[in-house]
């Protein structure tokens, strides 16, 4: 995908270009800073001295001497007040410039940290929302690998009001899906396809059997509704793929057409590089990954039935058995389709990206 954000260190990012959080003079200072010049060495310096002095907000670039990166952009991020002082302004800089620098030299993948959170003070969560604001507008209008890399959960962090209101939604809607012990040690209650065999017992039998529902706490259980897999769709959507044969590529392109967009504003905006497009446009039997397909959905804003079907027709499914695919659903429920909001939600709960 396009834009990942990874756990690592930074000076061993194998990219084109990494971005240091530079000191504003000629100096090796602390943190990203002081582990980028320990790996690329002395010469590193040196050529930062040539430079001088940086402005805050501005970028500029050297080479990479000894890290695996070609190239190392020095940009000076905002040190923290009280955000009244155009701390956002230059943060957003940071970003715009670095990324313009990156494409001026022809680079085609480069490495962020998360800059101005360490000693200049700059509140994580907001320094997130600027970062992937940045990152993603450049995404939309340009090709290149990019990566938001933090060295562990500590860096990076959500507002706390998207936070609560994800945690929440996943408190209400997540089924932890146990099994039985067969040796009766555990309470637990049913999967929904151990529902799905007791309703059918029932039915068979007419009446209620212990072996069949072993435990009281299942009884509540059956009274739940359960998620269908292809829901019902509105009669626009049933028209536009009354074709029950179509499969995931055909129908992607069907609903492209739909949206009258260029497929380019489609695959970027789902976080897919053009090589995979091609591959999936040109393959009628392509079948893509459930994150693959998911985030062509969010790029084409279907809505949550829509979604269920589209990525049906690829052999996936939602379930509130799945802490990953609550969270999706909490998006498309608020009708977010934001990609990059997304990821960031899906790594600070430890689940997979959306994307390729």
């Amino acid at each position: 995908m396009p834009f990942e954000i990874v756990r690592n260190d930074i000076v061993n990012m194998q990219v084109d270009a990494v971005v240091n959080t530079a000191n504003p003079k000629p100096v090796i200072g602390s943190g990203v800073d002081s582990g980028i010049h320990k790996k690329a060495g002395p010469k590193l310096l040196l050529a930062r001295q040539k430079i001088g002095k940086i402005k805050f907000g501005d970028a500029v670039i050297t080479p990479g001497f000894n890290l695996d990166a070609k190239y190392v952009i020095h940009t000076v991020g905002p040190i923290w007040e009280d955000g009244s002082h155009g701390e956002e302004e230059i943060l957003s800089s940071c970003y715009r410039k670095s990324l313009t620098l990156a494409k001026e030299n022809a680079c085609e993948s480069m490495a962020f940290p998360l800059i101005a959170t360490g000693n200049y003070g700059f509140p994580k969560p907001l320094a997130l929302q600027i970062a992937v604001r940045e990152i993603s507008a450049f995404l939309l209008e340009n090709e290149m690998q990019i990566y938001l890399v933090v060295f562990d959960k500590d860096a990076f962090a959500l507002s706390e009001k998207l936070f609560k209101s994800v945690s929440s939604y996943i408190d209400e809607n997540y089924i932890h899906s146990k099994t039985i012990d067969e040796y009766g040690t555990e309470n637990v209650y049913a999967s929904h396809l151990e529902i799905r065999r007791i309703r059918e017992g029932l039915k068979q039998s007419n009446r209620f059997h212990e072996d069949i529902c072993p435990l009281p706490e299942m009884k509540e259980c059956l009274a739940m509704p359960i998620e269908e897999t292809v829901p019902m769709v509105s009669e626009d959507w049933g028209q536009l793929l009354k074709n029950l044969d179509a499969g995931f590529s055909e129908t992607l392109l069907q609903l492209i057409d739909r949206t009258g967009k260029k497929d380019s504003e489609i695959y970027k905006k789902a976080n897919i590089d053009r090589k995979l497009f091609s591959k999936i446009r040109n393959n009628m039997d392509y079948r893509p990954s459930k994150t693959t397909a998911l985030a062509f959905a969010f790029a084409l804003e279907l809505d949550i039935d829509e979604t269920k079907d589209f990525i049906s027709r690829a052999g996936f499914a939602l379930s509130h058995s799945s802490k990953f695919d609550v969270i999706v659903e909490y998006f498309l429920v608020n009708k977010n389709y934001n990609v990059f909001e997304l990821n960031e939600v899906l790594f600070a709960f430890d689940q997979p990206l959306i994307g390729a």
